[in-house]
C-alpha cells in the first residue's frame, strides 16, 4: 500500500501546493484507478496525517517549504531528516506533519510506515491568496508527473 498525503493551506498561495497536488492525484485516480494507492488531502491537520499513515507500507508527503532557496526548487527528502517531536502545547494546530511522523512511529510502531519520503517545493509567495505562483505551479506539475510515474510499480 502506498499512501500520498498533501499538506498545506490553500488560502496562503504557494503553501497550498501539497493540497493541490493531492487533489489532482485524487482526480487522476478516479479516471485511472491504481490498486493499493491512496491519496489524502490533510491540509494543516498533523493528527490526520498520523492516522492516515497508519497501516501503509510506503508514505509520501507533499508540502511547501520556506527555506530561502530558489522558489520552485523541489526537494525529495527522507523523513528521518525531518521528523521532530512536538513542543509542549495546548493546541492541536501546533502538531504538524513532521511531528506526526515522529509520534506515529512511537505510537503505532510496526504498523507505521518505515519507507517515508517527503517532497518539499520551495514557495515564492506565502501571502493570502488562492493561486500558486507560476514557478511553483511548474514545480507542482513536475512532482505530480513523478508521482504518476511511480504508480507503474504499483500496477
Amino acid at each position: 500500500m502506498l499512501t500520498i498525503i498533501g499538506c498545506g493551506n490553500l488560502n496562503r498561495s504557494d503553501d497550498g501546493v501539497g493540497v493541490i497536488i493531492a487533489q489532482r492525484l485524487q482526480q487522476y485516480l478516479v479516471a485511472h484507478p491504481v490498486p493499493n494507492v491512496r491519496v489524502y488531502d490533510c491540509g494543516t491537520a498533523g493528527m490526520e496525517v498520523m492516522f492516515q499513515a497508519r497501516g501503509t507500507q510506503q508514505l509520501i508527503i507533499v508540502d511547501a517549504s520556506a527555506t530561502g532557496s530558489e522558489p520552485g526548487a523541489i526537494f525529495k527528502v527522507p523523513s528521518s531528516e525531518l521528523e521532530a517531536l512536538p513542543e509542549p502545547s495546548y493546541s492541536l494546530h501546533d502538531f504538524r506533519w513532521d511531528n506526526a511522523l515522529a509520534v506515529g512511529r512511537k505510537i503505532f510502531q510496526d504498523d507505521f510506515p518505515k519507507d517515508v519520503i517527503v517532497y518539499l517545493i520551495e514557495a515564492e509567495n506565502l501571502d493570502f491568496g488562492l493561486e500558486l505562483s507560476p514557478i511553483v505551479q511548474g514545480s507542482a506539475d513536475k512532482v505530480f508527473q513523478e508521482l504518476i510515474n511511480s504508480f507503474d510499480s504499483k500496477i
